[in-house]
């Protein structure tokens, strides 16, 4: 198996290119390095089945021989990278899946594509399930990210149903784990970041919003079932335990042992009151569901970021 795998020096992106090597592929690694980083897969670098590709899947890709899986993973995925970066996020999700979606044509390759469960936006339906089309702003400072995605599920669809393109869509919920970057902005990074350095945990509103946080290894293997699964619309994964932000910091104090007050500031923008998802389709098509209990997977990322910090 010739995997490509777009933003596979990222977060999720650097476990995946882990994962199919581990399956015995040959991995393309295709990265631009806005988000990503060259560090999340230097431990693959040594493998000859691994090659790494510097290029903004923006514009056009050419890739000689074959190719039997594609991996859309590219773009900036936390509030602070595609508020940094809106119309560069705006263009991967359009013209990067275009061009990814061209690809898998022309190659009559098996696609997957990283969706969000940021495509609820502010969700009125709770537990989330696929079938919900979402509440979302599309010109508020989240909707280049929201409809973004929104855009390129639409994208993979038209392709898988006029060009019988063999694709797959994946809606990610929150997932932490290793390679996090400490300063992505994203709630368990934050968090673990200011309790380890000592400083006051922020949270936003009065800390009744929820998340559920799902560990990234339960997440690669919902992705690789997924991708070979006789199904095309959306599958949610990510883990339906839902926790308050306000008892998730303290969770935070307590397994990390630090003596940091919990400061209140004001929420931001469009910034979804509940999230949980229904996942009864993956557990019915893939036979899936998340293994790692949160504070297993929670002391596995503190251990990482303490390492990262000390190093």
């Amino acid at each position: 198996m010739r995997t490509l795998i777009t933003g596979g020096a990222g977060f999720v992106g650097s476990h995946l290119c882990e994962r199919m090597l581990a399956e015995g592929h040959e991995v393309l690694c295709v990265d631009n390095f806005i988000t990503g980083s060259e560090a999340n897969v230097q431990h693959l670098r040594a493998d000859a089945r691994f090659t790494l590709i510097r290029h903004d899947i923006s514009h056009p890709i050419e890739i000689e021989g074959p190719v039997d899986n594609i991996l859309h993973f590219a773009s900036p995925a936390s509030p602070v990278d595609y508020l940094r970066h809106p119309i560069p996020t705006l263009k991967v999700g359009s013209l990067g899946t275009h061009n990814t979606l061209g690809l898998a044509k022309a190659k009559k390759a098996r696609y997957l594509l990283a969706s969000t469960s940021e495509v609820y936006g502010d969700p009125e339906q709770h537990p989330q399930r696929e079938e919900y089309w979402g509440h979302v702003n599309p010109i508020g400072i989240r909707g280049v990210y929201d409809e973004a995605k929104r855009f390129s599920e639409a994208m993979t669809m038209a392709y898988h149903r006029s060009h019988g393109v063999d694709t797959h869509i994946v809606r990610i919920f929150n997932t932490y784990g290793e390679r996090m970057r400490l300063d992505d902005g994203r709630v368990v990074p934050n968090l673990m970041g200011q309790a380890l350095r000592g400083e006051p945990l922020t949270v936003y509103g009065d800390g009744s919003q929820t998340r559920s946080f799902c560990y990234v290894a339960d997440l690669v293997e919902g992705i690789k079932r997924l991708l070979y699964a006789e199904f095309h619309e959306p599958v949610n994964l990510g883990n339906p335990n839902e926790v308050s932000i306000l008892d998730f910091a303290k969770e935070i104090l307590d397994l990390s042992g630090s003596k940091s007050r919990i400061e209140f500031k004001p929420l931001p923008q469009d910034d979804p009151r509940v999230r949980r998802p229904d996942i009864s389709r993956a557990q019915k098509i893939l036979a899936w569901q998340p293994k790692v209990e949160r504070r297993e997977g929670m002391r596995r990322t503190l251990e990482f970021f303490r390492a990262k910090a000390q190093g």
